[in-house]
């Protein structure tokens, strides 16, 4: 797995490729032109329940610092579902995520941005990279069977090359893997509203192999919001979303996480969490004590610069700054 990375790319403002989001299901683009509610009824109709009606107001401090930015990580698949719920079929804890993005200079909500969440499942699996198992290139685990019998022989010769893969750190650096299957579950886009905030229904995530349990996310601004989706603008922000140790815990208790064989990395043991709370993606968990199973509502206020590119390749820009980027 890779380390702490650190991007100085040229001075420029890069626009990215052509983006495109596929609508999922008719309506969809219709649904995120008119923003959506971010309040207790931000999912109206789809089982709000009372937990989620309360964290509402959770977002606290009007102005937060510039959110850390981290690597991309190699099982990024360009905005390719428009939708607010990402759970599809997958099995696990109930999560309602609520981001509000702000510009950190000026404190003003950042409206009609794009926002890009994905994540593995409870076992560890990314829709899209099934066949590469729990974490993706890193393998290992995720509550499959292990192999049987006892290694013979004795292995020849001197490795060359690098790792295969993605550096197998499953969502830290080591470059873009391409997908190897047609599923997208636990990945998704919707637009932020007038107040800068966006709502997605999702399962808490698990863990794989050399990674603490974190979400990926992506704001993109300046594109356009077309009849198929959103397209063009640039990449402001590439960061990862964290969840505290106790909480991680109690989740590994419930099944399906509970069949989850593989070594499990802490929090202060990930070696892409910039350990710098809230600012380093460190999210605001609810729920109810004893009984997470019962669903979690995560907050966080995320603080961006709107004129940068940050798309968590290595080549991180802000016009007219001398100041690199990160990746944690």
């Amino acid at each position: 797995m890779t380390g702490h990375e650190t991007a100085q790319g040229p001075k420029r403002k890069r626009d990215l490729t052509r983006r495109k989001v596929v609508a999922a299901g008719a309506g969809a683009v219709v649904a995120a032109g008119v923003g959506g509610s971010f309040a207790a009824g931000a999912f109206a109709g789809e089982g709000t329940t009372a937990a989620e009606g309360k964290s509402a107001g959770a977002f606290g401090e009007a102005c937060y610092k510039l959110t850390s930015e981290t690597t991309e990580g190699p099982y990024y698949i360009d905005a390719d579902k428009l939708r607010r719920d990402v759970t599809e079929d997958q099995e696990g804890i109930p999560l309602t995520l609520r981001l509000k993005v702000i510009d950190s200079d000026t404190c003003k909500p950042l409206a009609n941005a794009a926002v890009d969440i994905w994540h593995c499942n409870a076992l560890g699996v990314y829709s899209g990279y099934e066949s590469m198992g729990s974490g993706g290139a890193g393998g290992g685990g995720g509550g499959g069977t292990p192999p049987s019998g006892t290694p013979t022989g004795i292995p020849t010769g001197t490795p060359t090359g690098g790792p295969p893969g993605g550096g197998g750190g499953g969502g830290g650096g080591g470059g873009h893997e391409e997908p190897t299957d047609d599923e997208r579950y636990l990945r998704g886009t919707w637009r932020t509203d007038k107040k800068g905030e966006v709502a997605f229904r999702t399962v808490f995530p698990g863990w794989y192999q050399g990674r603490c349990v974190h979400i990926h996310t992506k704001v993109h601004v300046n594109g356009t919001w077309t009849d198929a989706g959103y397209e063009g603008g640039t990449t402001c922000h590439t960061g990862q979303l964290f969840f505290d140790e106790a909480s991680v815990l109690a989740t590994a208790e419930v099944e399906p996480y509970s069949t989850n064989t593989t070594t499990r990395t802490t929090l202060d043991e990930d070696t892409i969490y910039p350990g710098n709370g809230t600012e380093g993606g460190l999210l605001k968990l609810k729920y109810k004590k004893g009984a997470i199973s019962k669903g979690v509502v995560a907050t966080l206020t995320m603080g961006v610069d709107p004129e940068a590119t940050q798309d968590g390749t290595g080549d991180s820009t802000r016009p007219g700054a001398s100041a690199s980027a990160t990746a944690s």
